[in-house]
């Protein structure tokens, strides 16, 4: 079960010019590589729910992501692409000496493992690809699906909000709010990592490159699609989604038709984040799925 834990290395690694700063957990042969969601989050929350995987030997490692955490903030908004990014967590796995890993991206850390995949195949032993999508037009026809279900009015009143670009209005912002707790995080209190990285969100690459919540893409990804190039990854992929998720299991369930060696588990009661709101059933479905590729 996931706690906070101290990392035994704090690395500060040079990204292009940019200082990008990473933490090491353990001192396994096999290393579980957490790249996580956003865009603009510092790593916290998906590092404490994840460094635990120690007690089982393996050796985690995330990062702050440029422009997150303790990382450089750049006020540079053309740094904010999916490529950039991906030559950034390259950077990082080469600067540690990590060797194959097993990539593990939440959310916007798993488009960017999608990416990276297609582009570094040969650096990965496992994919798992938390809550995420491959295709961002069908998940913003589901996430309309899931904004619908507040009735009529309250939709209505959100695409006049967007329209107008008045995002901050309390109305709306109560109707996003509804939906996070239905679809990001179900529990009455959020726990204290999820809060520490959303309250140190930097909002830059967050508003370019998805959009200015967690239910309206209009940023430099909102056409982005890798379901046609996901059946050239052969490695093994777990996909993993909560039933109530923001990126809903029909998402899930696109990527798994399109990979050629995909299990997909769908974890009852959670939505955006099982580990913290169902961990009885994610940790033993993740431990299974790593160890049986160890060797991979």
């Amino acid at each position: 079960m996931w706690r906070e834990i101290r990392p035994d290395e704090r690395f500060e690694i040079d990204v292009d010019g940019y200082r990008v700063v990473a933490y090491s957990f353990g001192t396994g042969s096999e290393t579980v590589f957490c790249l996580n969601g956003g865009p603009g989050l510092p790593c916290d929350y998906l590092r404490e729910a994840h460094s635990c995987l120690t007690d089982k030997g393996y050796r985690v490692v995330a990062f702050d992501q440029l422009g997150t955490g303790a990382s450089d903030r750049p006020d540079d908004l053309s740094l904010w692409t999916i490529g950039r990014y991906v030559e950034e967590t390259e950077t990082v796995r080469k600067a540690l000496g990590l060797g194959r890993v097993h990539m593990l991206g939440h959310s916007w850390g798993g488009w960017l493992a999608i990416e990276y995949a297609l582009t570094y195949p040969e650096n990965l032993k496992t994919l798992i690809l938390e809550d995420t999508v491959a295709d961002m037009p069908h998940l913003i026809s589901e996430l309309e699906r899931l904004r619908a279900a507040l009735g009529p009015e309250t939709v209505a009143m959100m695409q006049k909000h967007e329209a107008q670009g008045t995002y901050n209005h309390p109305e709306y912002l109560a109707a996003v709010t509804i939906l996070n707790y239905r679809h990001v995080c179900r529990l009455p209190e959020w726990p204290a990592p999820v809060r520490r990285s959303l309250d140190d969100w930097n909002m830059a690459p967050y508003a370019t490159m998805q959009g200015p919540n967690e239910f309206l893409y209009i940023g430099n990804l909102k056409d982005w699609n890798r379901i046609p190039d996901l059946p050239r990854l052969t490695l093994p992929v777990l996909i993993t989604t909560g039933e109530h998720d923001e990126l809903t299991p029909a998402c899930a369930l696109r990527m798994k038709l399109a990979l050629p060696n995909a299990e997909l588990k769908v974890f009852a009661n959670a939505s955006h984040m099982p580990f913290y709101e169902n961990p009885q059933d994610y940790y033993p479905a993740l431990l299974d799925f790593v160890a049986r590729h160890k060797a991979g």
